[in-house]
Parts: C-alpha cells; sequence; structure tokens
C-alpha cells in the first residue's frame, strides 16, 4: 500500500519532524535546528526531483548532469562535515574511488542498463553509501588523531614515517563506518526490510526478485563503502584532509 500524498500525510510529517527537532533541544544535543532544516530541505530536494525525473531520465546529457550534480552535492556534504578548511574537497576522492568502480562493473555486465530510469537510483543509494563512510571515516580517524597526538608522536620517535603512525592510530576509529553497513546487511530480513526490497514489492516484483535486488544493493554498498573508508584513511593519514 503506498502513502497517500495529501494533507493528513503532511500534518504527520511536520509532526514527526517537530518531534525530532523538540527531543533534540530538550536532550542538549545541539541538533535541532540542523534537523529542522534537514526536513525542510529534504521536502524542497524531493519536490524538485519529483518534477524533473520524468525529463531527467528520456536522454543521456540531462541524465549525466543529474549524476554529476549527485556527485557534486555529496562531495560538499562529506567534506564540509570532515574538515571547515580548504582541504574538504579531497573528500571527492573516497566517494568517487568507490562508486565508479562498482557503477563501470554494473555497466560493463549489462546489470544496470544506460537508462536514467535505473542507472539513477542504483547511482544515488552508492553515492549516499560512499557519502556516509567517507563522513564517518573521516571525522573519526581526524578526532583519534587529535585525541591520541601524543602516541602518534611516540610511533615517529620510534622511527615511524608520520603517515605510518597515524595509520596506526587512526585505522580502528575509521574502521567503525563499516559497522553501519555490516550491521545492516547481517540483519536483513530478520530486523529490517531495506527500502530496495520493499519498493520492489511495491513495484510488482516477485519476492525473489526483490530479494535479489536488495542482496546486489548490500553487497555493492559493502564494496563502495570498504573502498570509501580506506581511501579518507590514507588522506588523513597523508596530512591531505586535515582540521588545522
Amino acid at each position: 500500500m503506498l502513502l497517500p500524498v495529501n494533507i493528513t500525510l503532511g500534518v504527520v510529517l511536520a509532526l514527526l519532524l517537530a518531534a525530532a527537532a523538540t527531543v533534540a533541544a530538550l536532550a542538549s544535543l545541539g541538533r535541532a535546528r540542523e534537523i529542522l532544516l534537514a526536513g525542510l530541505r529534504a521536502a524542497v530536494q524531493l519536490a524538485a526531483v519529483s518534477l524533473l525525473i520524468g525529463w531527467v531520465v528520456r536522454s543521456l546529457p540531462p541524465l549525466l548532469g543529474f549524476v554529476a550534480l549527485m556527485y557534486a552535492v555529496a562531495v560538499r556534504t562529506a567534506g564540509r562535515r570532515i574538515t571547515r578548511n580548504r582541504t574538504w574537497w579531497w573528500a571527492a576522492l573516497p566517494i568517487a574511488a568507490g562508486v565508479v568502480p562498482v557503477v563501470a562493473l554494473l555497466l560493463l555486465t549489462g546489470l544496470v542498463p544506460v537508462r536514467g530510469i535505473a542507472l539513477i537510483p542504483v547511482t544515488g543509494i552508492l553515492i549516499g553509501g560512499a557519502l556516509t563512510a567517507t563522513v564517518l571515516g573521516g571525522r573519526r580517524a581526524l578526532d583519534e588523531l587529535t585525541t591520541r597526538r601524543g602516541e602518534v608522536e611516540a610511533g615517529m620517535a620510534l622511527g615511524l614515517l608520520d603517515r605510518d603512525a597515524r595509520l596506526e592510530i587512526a585505522r580502528p576509529a575509521a574502521s567503525d563506518a563499516l559497522l553501519p553497513g555490516l550491521d545492516q546487511t547481517r540483519t536483513v530480513g530478520l530486523v529490517t526490510l531495506p527500502g530496495a526490497f520493499v519498493g520492489m514489492l511495491l513495484g510488482g516484483a516477485s519476492p525473489v526478485q526483490a530479494g535479489a535486488v536488495q542482496l546486489f544493493v548490500l553487497v555493492a554498498l559493502m564494496a563502495v563503502q570498504a573502498v570509501a573508508v580506506t581511501t579518507v584513511l590514507e588522506l588523513v593519514a597523508r596530512g591531505r584532509l586535515h582540521r588545522v
């Protein structure tokens, strides 16, 4: 059953958004304003996409332009979450390193056709996964290096290169960025029924087809996120991404 697009839906969404912001404010989480802005921004963006998607999928140039826009927004979002200085643009590398090989493999094998109706959702899911992994990996690595700066210096005193000392300290923390994807994959079908599975069922696919698509999405996401975390960790270790 699909959600009806009516006043009731709008009221419920507004109440849920207000509840989320209120809880964050009462708990002094410091994110109440961000929650409100994120919800409003999501509504505007999804409304725009809903109006434009029919035109975008008709030909290759607007399709590629839309994919490029998704990538650019992901890079800026991830980069600015990791650091506020000019090194934020390095976030482009881990996102591309994770997404491009997987999308290329899917296109070359014919599993995903070069059509907007297929390419945009798949690419969007993968870019979103790479964004999350890049942000979590980059932030955790930089936080760990700040907290344990003395251990980095001790490693260098023992003869390790700066990069190697940073890697030893930051690697365990950065690897935590893989945990959400791992837990989602481990519990799929038992705890959660993710969006791709439910969407396929609502679209008329058989349960087997829906399960195959969801499995493909989860495995592809793990590959994308592993590459993204590895790349952002290397950038932090080499000092390309920093907060100074």
